[in-house]
């Protein structure tokens, strides 16, 4: 997967003046080891400087990390931890942050072998606080150098979106369509997130794509398409404006970045895009979305940085997908009912014309929009990629502004089941225990929009974290039938 950052964790441990140093250092050292034996040793870096009590240490331990190309920091209390020194780190550190301390080793070493970070940690925090420094502090923070090390290895994919937030540029063609003000994307909180923008008109795209008419390399990008959709190759003859279009979407990238590192694209597909273009963007969106390159459909702007979050948290492919049709009773009762654990209303399916990128559809065939080709000559709506999205685990998740700049975010766990959907588009037969009470005091109490991005995997864990760090002022998830919603009518049977 491309576009998005290497993590690099600055691990730098800290420790009290009226505690042996050695405590601070030699659970580092140990830390360290535990990672490089259970992980790998190139997400973390082992700063050699331990913070005592001392602010000159800070700016030290601060430069060494910079140096050696850290673009997130690991905070280790050895043992107590000098309070100012440690969040004046974090304060100074420009990247994610996380915070962790060190249980105690053995009952047989309580008197100088007795470190304290248990307590220390509530003074970070408290200091934290104070200073207004956002940090990740795990569900329990205290461990032995194995428990630390896994606390790390879960910090690893939220630095990757937080760090990725930082440095990303959304650039969007035209305006939504009519009709699809819920997918509205006021811009205040993309600026909060570090994020940058930059909105263009259609016809600067339809400019761009033109001039890229006979471009040299169109062919080799056709051959690409070719080996990608094998026996699936059902529109030859669209593949060479497909190619264009690709190709006018990777320049404008490379021109268009500015200082950011990472691009996500919300792009324009109707109602003009296929009369004027001769076809629709769909199977391109899912190249580059497959590729690491998320691109949302319907200039859907947060939709497209939900999906880059999710490329980050879970280094794979995403899609964003309609929250689209009830699943038929008799499909309900044919294929699900006492095959699986899930009520009726726990199914749904999930559907979008063709952006799923090929390796997430059980197998793909390249179509026609059908939708758009109800009033309009079919030769305009070819390029969609059609085909059932392959079964296993998904999350459905989504970061979104209210009109009224309120940040807010759902995620639920769930997964596609191996059931043929018999329908068209990328689609599938989705299953998330309880959904029935989610869509209804989550997604549509919540004034969510119709897209939720998925993630292919179980990452309930990593997202809820990353939307904590970046400040969502709720997290709606699909809570279990024991945990009404505070809205839920307590008479309803």
């Amino acid at each position: 997967m491309i576009n998005m950052p290497e993590v690099k964790i600055g691990l730098v441990a800290v420790s009290r003046d009226c505690f042996p140093a050695s405590l601070a250092v030699n659970r580092r050292k140990a830390l360290v080891e535990a990672y490089k034996k259970n992980y790998n040793d190139k997400d973390v870096y082992e700063c050699p400087i331990c913070i005592i009590e001392s602010e000159i240490d800070m700016v030290n331990a601060l430069e060494d990390i910079k140096k050696a190309g850290c673009n997130a920091l690991c905070v280790y209390l050895g043992n107590f931890g000098p309070e100012i020194s440690e969040t004046l780190l974090a304060k100074h550190f420009d990247g994610p942050i996380m915070f962790c301390a060190a249980a105690e080793e053995s009952q047989n070493d309580l008197i100088d072998g007795r470190g304290d970070a248990y307590c220390g940690m509530l003074n970070a925090s408290y200091n934290l606080h104070l200073r207004n420094v956002k940090a990740y502090i795990p569900e329990y923070p205290v461990g032995t150098a194995e428990g630390c090390a896994k606390m790390i290895n879960e910090f690893v994919p939220i630095a990757r979106a937080i760090a990725g937030l930082r440095d990303l540029k959304i650039i969007s063609f035209g305006p939504r369509p009519m009709n699809f003000l819920a997918c509205n994307a006021p811009i205040q909180q993309i600026y909060n997130m570090g994020a940058e923008i930059e909105e263009n008109s259609e016809l600067d795209l339809f400019e761009s794509f033109n001039k890229h008419a006979g471009d040299k390399r169109i062919p080799d990008v056709v051959k690409d398409m070719e080996k990608d959709l094998g026996a699936g190759n059902k529109k030859p003859e669209i593949l060479e404006k497909l190619a264009q279009y690709e190709l006018t979407l990777l320049d404008w990238i490379e021109e268009h970045r500015g200082y950011k590192k990472y691009v996500a694209i919300a792009g324009k597909c109707w109602p003009a895009f296929q009369t004027q273009f001769g076809f629709v963007p769909c199977y391109v969106n899912s190249r580059l979305t497959g590729r690491g390159i998320p691109v949302s459909c319907e200039v859907d702007i947060y939709g497209a940085i939900s999906e880059f979050i999710g490329t980050c948290v879970s280094n794979d492919s995403v899609t964003l997908l309609d929250i689209n049709n009830s699943v038929p009773e008799d499909m309900y009762n044919e294929s699900i009912k006492g095959k699986f654990d899930y009520k009726h209303t726990d199914t749904f399916m999930g559907f979008h014309c063709g952006n799923t990128c090929t390796g997430k559809l059980s197998s793909c065939e390249m179509k026609f929009q059908r939708i758009m080709a109800r009033n309009l000559p079919e030769e305009v709506t070819q390029g969609t990629l059609e085909g059932d999205i392959i079964p296993g685990d998904i999350t459905f998740f989504r970061l979104q502004s209210t009109s009224d700049n309120h940040l807010r975010t759902y995620v639920a766990e769930g997964e596609v089941l191996p059931v043929a959907t018999k329908s068209f588009g990328g689609i599938g037969v989705f299953a998330i225990p309880e959904m029935g009470r989610f869509y209804r005091h989550v997604l549509i109490e919540g004034n969510f929009p119709h897209h939720g991005a998925v993630a292919f995997g179980h990452f309930g864990k990593a997202l809820y974290e990353v939307f904590k760090y970046i400040g969502a002022e709720t997290i709606g998830y699909n809570q279990p039938a024991s945990l009404p919603y505070p809205t839920e009518n307590p008479f309803n049977k």
